[in-house]
């Protein structure tokens, strides 16, 4: 029975980054479309938390699977481990 939970939890832990970079990525494209609106400015503020959230969600999807395919080996040999003598 913790096998499905802990799947669960980890499919979340994927999920949750996607959403946050999904949502940075609109609030980008929403903020730099604002300057063709009636308004003709770009809304700065707005750009740039959407893109920190963008960088966050790619940076920690990005890492997991790094370390997940370092673990199993499936790097080129300049991104794996030192080993300890």
């Amino acid at each position: 029975m913790k096998a499905p939970f802990y799947r669960f939890i980890a499919i979340m832990m994927l999920v949750i980054p996607g959403l946050t970079a999904t949502y940075g990525f609109l609030t980008m494209k929403d903020a730099f479309f604002a300057q063709f609106g009636p308004d003709n400015h770009m809304l700065w503020g707005k750009f740039i938390v959407g893109l920190i959230l963008f960088l966050l969600g790619v940076a920690f999807i990005g890492g997991w699977t790094f370390f997940r395919d370092r673990k199993r080996n499936y790097v080129a040999p300049r991104f794996k481990g030192k080993r300890k003598k």
